[in-house]
């Protein structure tokens, strides 16, 4: 797609905020926290959402879950995802966020197909329950506006193809006064196999009134244009497809503006990435951290899963890429950096393949009886989690 036919874009509009290109970070557990989303902020512009909290966690104060709803002093629109399935305790923890002045935009998760989500009817798993669903986002929403701040969702097309709820789920979103709804083109059992049906996404868009968002299968830029082109959303929601290539972010404000250049690293312009990453990373445990040996340590550790995103389709010896995923400082890293090659060009095999988990699709997990009842708005035995991640 040239820049002559990009698709006409404003900005995306959430509440009070306008947001330019419209692109949304997707929060991923281990890897969307604050250092990674700061060096995604300095290629290029959007939402960068924070890592899935949970609400249960963050109404019982649990020290861990506080410590992940952290920000950069410039981080603005500084924004947040909750998990939950019960109607009050989301409302409390939404009004914890907005008491405390945590985040300025809450985005609600509907989409993780995880099975220790799924099985307890939280994530994918809920809209099924569409009274439960209404009242919980109803409830979210409630405690919210009364501080500006917006509301927005997350979903998936359904629990399976036989259990699809991505119309009705999105219309009541609407009603409840949602900001915007995101919806990833799979559903629950499908997981991250196979690909994203973007007719889908053009269905919803062609549903609702608000806002909404694609996401699924943006491995380039041109990607999201093509997207944008097929459904007419308003945006685009970028999960696997930024994982060792933060400049993305770079490319997909080009295209959105209409430019036609796009990133294509040498070696040594990912290993300053690289760099930039891990230091980033340890700067964050340091600054959390009572040793700052130790912190230096964690930060690393914490920075090893994305040597393999980075090095993908680089020719790069397998001890060299062991020895890296294994690094404990930023001199040992430098160290091993200094054995790549710098002029290796970027490998164009790469481009437009799939990034981070590809599995297969599988069984979705639900509570006994789930699907037995659409109307039942009990919430479900259990279901509330006390940890964040998922």
């Amino acid at each position: 797609m040239t820049a002559s036919t990009v698709p006409a874009l404003r900005p995306l509009t959430l509440g009070p905020h306008q947001v330019w290109p419209p692109v949304v970070l997707a929060p991923m557990a281990g890897i969307t926290n604050v250092g990674f989303r700061r060096l995604c902020r300095e290629q290029g512009g959007g939402i960068y959402v924070c890592e899935m909290i949970t609400t249960r966690a963050l109404v019982e104060r649990n020290p861990k879950t506080l410590r992940m709803i952290a920000f950069g002093d410039d981080e603005r629109p500084r924004s947040l995802q909750l998990y939950g399935t019960d109607p009050e305790v989301t409302a409390a923890a939404v009004r914890i966020v907005v008491e405390r002045n945590l985040a300025d935009h809450i985005d609600l998760n509907f989409g993780c197909p995880v099975p220790k989500v799924t099985r307890r009817g939280g994530g994918a798993a809920l809209p099924w329950r569409r009274r439960l669903f209404a009242r919980l986002v109803t409830a979210a929403v409630a405690a919210a506006s009364p501080a500006g701040v917006p509301v927005t969702v997350k979903m998936r097309k359904g629990i399976d193809d036989d259990h699809l709820t991505y119309v009705e789920a999105g219309l009541a979103a609407q009603e409840a006064g949602v900001a915007a709804v995101a919806l990833h083109g799979r559903t629950a059992a499908q997981r991250y196999s196979g690909t994203a049906d973007w007719d889908a996404i053009a269905t919803l868009k062609q549903a609702l009134d608000v806002p909404v968002l694609g996401n699924g299968d943006i491995w380039e830029a041109d990607d999201a244009l093509r997207m944008v082109a097929h459904t007419g959303v308003d945006g685009v929601v970028i999960g696997r497809g930024c994982l060792g290539r933060p400049w993305l972010f770079a490319d997909l404000e080009a295209a959105f503006n209409g430019r036609p250049e796009r990133r294509m690293p040498t070696l040594g312009e990912v290993a300053l990435t690289m760099r930039r990453h891990a230091e980033l990373l340890v700067d964050q445990f340091v600054a959390g951290a009572r040793n700052p040996t130790r912190g230096e340590r964690d930060g690393c550790t914490d920075f090893r899963k994305h040597v393999a995103w980075y090095l993908k389709g680089f020719p790069v010896g397998g001890e060299l890429r062991r020895s890296l995923a294994m690094i404990e400082s930023l001199a040992q890293l430098d160290d091993l950096l200094g054995k790549l090659d710098p002029a290796e060009p970027f490998p164009v095999t790469a481009l437009g393949q799939p990034r981070g988990r590809t599995n297969s699709p599988g069984k979705v997990f639900l509570p006994d009886g789930w699907l037995a009842s659409r109307d039942d708005d009990t919430v479900p035995e259990g279901a509330e989690m006390d940890d964040s991640g998922g």
